[in-house]
């Protein structure tokens, strides 16, 4: 008589490898979609450093509105919303978004490579238009 052979008890071997690997892909997915989005980024601007051990208290709390976003180019162009535009074609929009936002505010993205008069000029004007708050984008 023939001895019946008895299965193995072996325990089955979990691969997790492949598991991880798609928590990894779907963790940075998240995370450089997540860097995207922090804010606004008009082309053609690079934005200046901020200055190292600056006082977080000077920064102004945010609001529920969205700031108003306007880019200087190097080339002294204004850029809102992607598109060039002028300062006279920029004030019905500035009127506008106060109109619709009374607690909103102006956020200048200036090229670092402008000089500082041709900026501090265009805050002035910024202000003069009706922007009670109206500040200088920084990285």
């Amino acid at each position: 008589m023939r001895s019946r052979r008895r299965p193995s008890s072996r325990i089955p071997e979990v691969n997790l490898v492949p598991m991880m690997d798609v928590l990894m892909t779907v963790l940075i997915f998240f995370v450089v979609i997540s860097m995207g989005l922090t804010g606004v980024q008009i082309n053609g601007v690079t934005l200046p450093r901020s200055v190292e051990g600056a006082d977080e208290n000077i920064i102004a709390k945010q609001d529920d509105a969205k700031p108003l976003v306007i880019g200087l180019n190097t080339d002294k162009e204004l850029v809102l919303e992607g598109e060039t535009t002028s300062l006279n074609a920029l004030t019905p929009a500035i009127r506008a978004y106060f109109e619709e936002n009374p607690e909103g505010s102006i956020m200048l993205k200036a090229d670092r490579a402008l000089p500082y008069e041709d900026i501090a000029t265009l805050l002035n004007e910024l202000r003069k238009i009706g922007g009670r708050r109206v500040s200088l984008a920084v990285e």
